[in-house]
């Protein structure tokens, strides 16, 4: 029988999913509507993932890796046979409740909208994850036995790779940290945690390397409100050092020399913004203009104070509807606030390629946790930063699939959100509860994806990198090639993006940058070429993998991934 694992209630499911899928992208003649009727679209991928992705991020090899907390039990994606070997029987009632007999993360492969499963040997709930520079995805801390573990997904083209556990553990346990790449020796910082207001460095360059008090942390602990600074919001400054935001406070930090550098003032407003409050955070696209010594954070919703006593009590305060921006750089720093078109609380920011920030997900009453919401947000917001006050917000099409606590989204080599998860309930569970498990798994698209704007659209990217074949060096110039159908105005943008490790409504590492273009020609067959540079320190962008994006008049190309090195 071998080890082919199969997804419950799928076969039917998934084939209807495809169809949806392959119809709702069938050549048809473009409809040219009007700009105020331009809110995208949804599309239903999959019926069953299998497992609730809690957890999700996006490889260099066009897949998401989409994982779970072990201790649920069992969930929607039952195998054949454990990791160990053993023989799973449909037949046996102690196989059917046995958690081992399930997978818990799963593969997802973009262009197939296909599953593997994949094995975890210790649990990863409410955990934080970076990308290394060689597109190695590491995995932190957990729950349990997982709390100290860190773990590995290097990404394969041979569908053959798998989570791999260090033998080596954390100092603090770590249950709702954050992580962030650094600029050097491609280490990550880990950042708090339940009941460890502290941070350590992952890898350790020797066994006795401990962890750090962080006094900040101590200072922004909510004891009655079920802590309101886990997963704490940060950013890599221009300058190498680190923003942490947690609760309504912030400080910029220098992890090199463990002092903060700078305290800056408290966001206006009642409530909290970090866990189980569960706002979220963005750092606004750094631009070249400016050499990226510009860098502005903002930070929108979050849950009213008392929410989280509240609704253990069973009452649901309305969340907040107020976002903060501030510049971190310079020696001038102040919240400019403004309020979204609703309340929202467990919400994912992303940043789409041409700067703007898209807001899907989350819940209108309560917080994070078991039963801790209702009333889902099923209109995504889009957040031009560039627009003034008042014209920044656009409400998008609504989904009819709640999306709250432990749901997740991703920005797509292809232009789209995955939208994915949703559970509520500390079980799969799928009845006689006000918000089911939910396993379906969407695509938003954003209008600009549209064929009607094919026409503007670059297409074929290739990238030259020069005399260094292993990716951009900082500083240095390289080449993209692309297609277009007509000449190019003046508002052709390189975006290169870094895709987070999302969870929780964190999206750790992401960033946005506008790249300098030296030079750009075109020959009589549309063919153009532009001669961009490089970010120019690892402070900027730190070493990885990110998606190129050339952007024409607004509308984006598909992606193209490209590396930044030391070398």
């Amino acid at each position: 029988m071998g080890n082919k694992p199969y997804l419950l209630c799928l076969s039917i499911h998934a084939i209807f999913a495809l169809q949806h899928f392959v119809f709702s992208d069938a050549v048809k003649s473009p409809v040219r509507r009007p700009l105020s009727e331009r809110h995208g679209k949804w599309v239903l991928l999959r019926n069953n993932t299998g497992v609730v992705a809690m957890h999700m991020a996006l490889t260099h090899e066009n897949t998401v890796i989409i994982f779970d907390q072990t201790a649920a039990g069992p969930s929607q994606y039952r195998l054949h046979q454990r990791y160990n070997g053993s023989q799973c029987s449909t037949r046996s009632r102690n196989d059917l409740k046995d958690g081992t007999c399930y997978a818990h993360s799963v593969e997802y492969e973009i262009h197939r909208n296909n599953l593997r499963p994949l094995r975890l040997v210790s649990d990863p709930w409410c955990s934080s994850g970076s990308f290394l520079g060689n597109g190695t995805l590491m995995q932190i801390g957990g729950h349990g036995r997982g709390s100290k573990r860190v773990r590995y997904f290097r990404p394969c083209d041979n569908h053959q790779c798998n989570w791999q556990q260090s033998t080596r553990s954390l100092s603090d346990s770590r249950w709702y940290a954050s992580n962030q790449l650094l600029p050097q020796h491609d280490r990550v910082i880990v950042v708090g945690g339940r009941n460890a207001r502290s941070y350590e460095f992952v890898p350790k360059l020797h066994c006795q390397d401990k962890s750090f008090n962080l006094p900040f942390l101590h200072d922004t602990n909510d004891a009655h409100g079920g802590g309101n600074n886990l997963y704490p919001f940060l950013h890599l400054s221009s300058d190498g050092n680190l923003f942490i935001f947690a609760n309504r406070d912030s400080i910029l930090f220098n992890y090199r020399r463990n002092r903060v550098i700078k305290s800056f003032p408290r966001i206006p407003g009642g409530g909290s913004r970090n866990y189980p409050s569960s706002g979220s955070s963005v750092i606004l696209p750094l631009d070249h203009r400016d050499n990226f010594q510009k860098v502005e954070v903002m930070v929108c919703g979050g849950a009213a104070s008392g929410a989280y006593e509240a609704a253990e009590e069973g009452r649901f305060l309305r969340a907040l509807n107020s976002c903060g921006r501030m510049v971190i750089t310079g020696n001038i720093h102040k919240w400019s606030m403004e309020n979204m078109p609703g309340p929202r609380t467990m919400h994912d920011m992303l940043i789409l390629p041409t700067g703007h920030i898209l807001i899907i997900n989350g819940a209108k009453r309560g917080c994070a946790g078991w039963q801790n919401a209702v009333t889902p947000s099923l209109e995504p917001y889009l957040y031009n930063p560039k627009k003034a006050v008042g014209e920044r917000f656009t409400v998008l099409k609504a989904t009819k699939i709640a999306r709250m606590y432990h749901s997740s989204a991703l920005l797509l080599p292809n232009g789209r959100v995955l939208v994915a998860g949703g559970n509520p309930n500390n079980k799969y569970t799928f009845s006689e509860v006000a918000y089911p498990t939910e396993l379906r798994l969407q695509a938003f698209v954003p209008d600009y994806m549209d064929r009607q704007f094919d026409h503007l659209r670059p297409r074929n990217l290739t990238v030259e990198y020069g005399g260094n074949s292993s990716g951009v060096a900082y500083g240095k110039q390289f080449t993209v090639h692309f297609l277009l159908g007509r000449r190019p105005g003046k508002d052709v943008e390189y975006s290169v993006y870094a895709p987070p490790f999302t969870t929780h409504s964190n999206s750790m590492n992401q960033r946005l940058l506008k790249l300098r273009c030296q030079r750009m020609t075109r020959d009589g067959g549309g063919l153009m070429s532009a001669v961009l540079e490089g970010p120019p320190s690892p402070n900027v962008a730190p070493p990885g993998y990110y998606l190129l994006t050339v952007v024409n008049a607004g509308i984006p190309s598909l992606s193209k991934w490209i590396t930044f090195t030391n070398a």
